[in-house]
């Protein structure tokens, strides 16, 4: 009979210690992932290298742009305070470490004692050490430790997602910079060609060769011009504005040295397969971590339901072989009513994997998005780019023939009016077109010395179908 009680005790705690641990939860299914991505490239895509390079604003020939980004990697203020978030979760991985190991403390006492009596002083010292350990029989403390530990490597691809977030934002905002610069320098060129059609109008109105009218039409056009002036100027302040707070500098007396797009150009790069995209993403890797370490809660409020074992032992020492005092002992903790906390505690940590169960699907298939568009509008904003040059360069030609002809008087305002519009509206569609030629969502190029998200989630097995 014994036996069997003891056998059956050794079962039912395989049984319990087996309950404790359970694999994650399937994230992707057969079919998730698409085998290709259907975006249209253009032919210099097509022939590029797969993926960008890590440092991949040095292939926009901009002198500028590297030491900016540079900067921006060592001082902006938002990465900082993720690599402290880092660091914030590694020390409560390290206080959840410790829960595995026993606590040994020292203790030491020192008294003098004595009365009113001759002789009756005397010295008393005592030291003695106590040590205490948990059992985790379950599994508890190990399930807390790795919930911690997925949530510092999730912290950590936060920091690298927060990283490639910057190093975009500041070619995007140093390239607007540029272009801003270009509609002013095309704006004022603009003015000074309304400007002398302005002039020929004057003279033709003083000989009465034009009405007033024409005259009246040509200022309002040089007015209209000068107009777009201020509120260029002003977007450029915000811009550079903008991008010394991403170097984590203070907006006054910061300041751009290029002042023109010339020369720049948009490094041609393509998309591997889209699976590769899932091991290239730190935001993928953050949402894997992120529900490996919810499905580790998942475990540790379950453990929480097995009573708690605890051992203790101590010794004290009054430098007196028969003072010798020793203790060692054990307590067993067993939650038999709390209202329902436990079991609560339980449902809230399933329902918190839930959540991040769904927000992993949500980011992969938000980062194939992000690259079936960033590809797209590549291929289509290249494309603009060469259709607006033909009809700046044929508005330029209609201009100038236009301005010859009105000087000599063979057409009158209204053509010239209207080629003017044509020409101007030509040349700032184009350098919006530049400015906007090349949008970079996210750096998809994870450092090598990184996590592999591969190691910490079966994404692999999500595909096939295993289990």
């Amino acid at each position: 009979m014994k036996l069997l009680l003891r056998s059956c005790s050794v079962s039912a705690l395989v049984l319990g210690l087996a309950a404790c641990t359970t694999p994650p939860p399937q994230a992707l299914h057969p079919g998730d992932i698409p085998s290709n991505f259907t975006a249209p490239t253009t032919p210099e895509m097509a022939n590029a290298p797969a993926w960008p390079a890590l440092a991949w604003w040095d292939g926009f020939n901009a002198p500028e742009l590297p030491p900016l980004e540079k900067t921006a990697l060592q001082e902006n203020l938002d990465l900082l305070a993720a690599k402290a978030r880092v660091d914030q979760a590694h020390a409560r991985a390290g206080i959840a470490n410790s829960a595995l190991f026993p606590a040994l403390n020292a203790t030491g006492t020192a008294r003098r004692s004595g009365s009113n009596i001759p002789g009756t002083t005397f010295n008393t010292f005592n030291v003695g050490g106590q040590a205490s350990y948990e059992i985790d029989l379950w599994g508890l403390n190990r399930d807390q430790l790795r919930a911690a530990e997925e949530n510092e490597f999730a912290e950590r691809y936060a920091a690298e997602t927060t990283r490639l977030s910057i190093t975009a934002d500041v070619a995007n905002t140093y390239l607007d910079v540029l272009a801003l610069r270009q509609r002013i320098t095309i704006a004022k060129q603009n003015i000074a060609a309304a400007r002398r059609i302005l002039a020929i109008t004057e003279a033709k109105v003083q000989n009465g060769v034009s009405s007033n009218l024409e005259l009246a039409q040509q200022r309002a056009q040089v007015a209209g011009e000068e107009s777009a002036i201020p509120a260029l100027e002003e977007q450029e302040r915000e811009a550079r504005y903008a991008l010394a707070i991403l170097l984590g500098r203070a907006p006054e007396g910061f300041t751009v040295d290029e002042v023109k797009l010339d020369g720049i150009v948009a490094p041609a790069v393509r998309a591997g397969l889209p699976t590769d995209l899932l091991e290239r993403r730190p935001d993928i890797a953050q949402a894997e971590a992120s529900l490996r370490s919810a499905h580790a809660n998942v475990d540790a409020a379950r453990a929480a339901f097995f009573p708690h074992i605890d051992l203790s032992a101590g010794i004290t020492q009054a430098f007196n072989p028969s003072s010798l005092a020793w203790n060692i002992g054990a307590s067993l903790l067993q939650a038999v009513f709390d209202g329902g906390n436990l079991a609560s505690q339980s449902d809230l940590a399933k329902a918190q994997q839930m959540e991040l169960l769904v927000t992993y699907r949500k980011t992969v298939f938000s980062a194939l998005s992000d690259t079936e568009s960033a590809m797209g509008q590549v291929t289509s904003l290249q494309e603009q780019e060469r259709l607006v040059t033909v009809q700046e360069q044929n508005a330029a030609e209609a201009y100038r023939i236009a301005e010859l002809q009105y000087r000599e008087g063979v057409t009158d305002l209204l053509n010239v009016l209207q080629t003017q519009q044509t020409l101007f509206s030509a040349q700032d569609n184009l350098y919006r077109a530049l400015g906007g030629g090349w949008t970079v969502a996210t750096d998809q190029n994870a450092p090598e010395d990184r996590f592999s998200p591969l190691h910490y989630f079966p994404i692999a097995e999500a595909l096939t179908g295993g289990g």
